[in-house]
This record gives C-alpha cells, sequence and structure tokens, in this order.
C-alpha cells in the first residue's frame, strides 16, 4: 500500500524537504555560476572562452573523452557479458574489481599511474630510455580517466543481461548463427538503450573528472588542462569572469546530461528497469 494514502501528512513534508536540499545544494549554486559567468555581458563571457589556452582545455577534454568513453564502452560489453553468461572461479572478485573505482579516491587513481610511469615510477626509467612520455602528456590523461569511469557501462550492463537470460542467443546459436552475429543481431539490440545509457554517464564523468587528471596532468596551462583544471587555473589566477565561464560549459554540459538521460529513462523505461532494480 502506497505510504502517503495512510499518512498524507508526511509526503508533503518529505517532498518539501527533498526540494529545499535540492535547491540549496544545486540550483542555488549552478545559478551563481551562470550569474558570475554573465556578470559583465555576453561578450565578457565569450572572450575567455575563445582565448587559446581555453580552447586547447575544451579540445584537449574532448580528445581524451572521445578515446577513454569508446574504450569503456568495450570493456563494459565485454566484461558484461563474460559475468552475465558464464561461471568461472572469481567471478564474484572480478565484479569487485570492477566496481573498485566507485570507492577509489580519484586523487589514488592518478597517483596509481605516477608510481607506475612516473620519472621514479617502476617503469620511468624504461620510459625516459625509449621517449616514450605518459605523466604530463595526454596518454596521462587518458589512462587516469579510463581508471575513473571504469564501471559505469559496465554496471549498466551487467544487472540487465543476467535479468535478460541467455535463451535468445542460445536460440541463434542454434539456428546456425556464429558467435559475431549473434551479438550483432541479438546481443546488441536488446543491450543498446542501456549501452547507451551508460556511454552517456561514462561521458559525463570523464569530461568532469578533476582530481584523477590533476595528479597525471601536472596542470601545465595551455598543455596538459583539461576544462575542469583550466577552470581552476583561471581561479586561482582571480580570473573569475574566466573561470565561470568555463564553469559554465561543464554545468551546462551536466544539464544536458541529465536532459537525455531523463528522456532515456522516461522513453526505454522496460529496457533499463532490470539496471535500476540492482
Amino acid at each position: 500500500m502506497n505510504p502517503s494514502i495512510r499518512l498524507p501528512g508526511i509526503a508533503p513534508l518529505f517532498v518539501a524537504l527533498t526540494l529545499a536540499i535540492l535547491g540549496v545544494l544545486i540550483v542555488f549554486p549552478l545559478g551563481v555560476v551562470f550569474q558570475q559567468a554573465f556578470s559583465k555581458g555576453f561578450a565578457a563571457y565569450l572572450e575567455p572562452l575563445t582565448q587559446p589556452d581555453a580552447l586547447h582545455a575544451i579540445r584537449l577534454t574532448l580528445i581524451v573523452a572521445a578515446i577513454s568513453v569508446p574504450l569503456n564502452a568495450v570493456f563494459g560489453v565485454a566484461a558484461a557479458w563474460a559475468v552475465a553468461r558464464f561461471e568461472f572461479k572469481g567471478k564474484s572478485l572480478l565484479v569487485t574489481f570492477i566496481d573498485l573505482p566507485f570507492s577509489m579516491s580519484p586523487v589514488v587513481s592518478g597517483l596509481v599511474w605516477v608510481l607506475l610511469f612516473g620519472a621514479q615510477g617502476w617503469f620511468g626509467p624504461w620510459l625516459q630510455e625509449h621517449n616514450v612520455k605518459i605523466i604530463f602528456a595526454t596518454s596521462g590523461l587518458v589512462l587516469a580517466t579510463v581508471l575513473v569511469t571504469l564501471p559505469f557501462v559496465a554496471r549498466e550492463l551487467i544487472p540487465l543481461m543476467q535479468d535478460q537470460g541467455a535463451d535468445e542467443e542460445a536460440a541463434a546459436l542454434t539456428l546456425g548463427a556464429g558467435g559475431f552475429t549473434t551479438f550483432w543481431r541479438v546481443t546488441l539490440p536488446n543491450i543498446k538503450w542501456a549501452l547507451l545509457y551508460g556511454v552517456l554517464l561514462c561521458n559525463a564523468r570523464a569530461m568532469g573528472e578533476f582530481g584523477a587528471v590533476s595528479v597525471v596532468s601536472g596542470s601545465v596551462r595551455g598543455l596538459t588542462t583539461t576544462l575542469p583544471l583550466h577552470v581552476e587555473v583561471l581561479y586561482n589566477d582571480y580570473e573569475f569572469v574566466g573561470a565561470f565561464a568555463a564553469a559554465s560549459i561543464l554545468a551546462s554540459l551536466g544539464l544536458v546530461t541529465l536532459v537525455i538521460k531523463t528522456f532515456l529513462e522516461w522513453r526505454h523505461s522496460g529496457e533499463l528497469s532490470a539496471g535500476r532494480r540492482h
């Protein structure tokens, strides 16, 4: 029975409390970001966004996301298929490792790569001898972003594929379809909306990641600063309009992600329901 029917006075109280908290913690801060960004007019808003450092930060952010998100999409599909379709020793441990980045500090996620590939790291001397640069380079940013965003696609697909079962795939194989054909014609159509949902969340996190990339980037202005790092650099240099203008791009990305996410949940609730139940 719906508790709001039995306790009608409680529901409005909790709704009001929820809205108040959301207003204070989300709506008001977002409003401040856009207010500060446009505080000196539209021309002043656009001017810092057209500077070479800002354009490079935007371009680097897009490059990092364009590499890391497809990698995580491939990993997510492979991991979900392995977990949902096969039984093997260490399966629960594998799922635990997939979830590990959720509980790991982003700073630690970046520090891992410094310890491995930094100048004093395990492979640092070898990389220097062969003129391979990972730390303070785009490759390091990609590695840090991939690690932080690793679970998003897999965690959307695993419960859905477990809920769907393998009957349709087994039927396709019985009828003579090959493994690739079965995946392309049966598996992928069944998971496409959950896959898109996971990719969407992964992309939003990849573009907004700060902690991990700040460790491996060195925050070299105009070279290794992504858009979130560029916001910090501008703010520390007291260029507040530019900082809030760059921040407004990230905030807009979050709002666009929210709109698409809401549409997917509304339009394809059946396909996504398994993931929401777990």
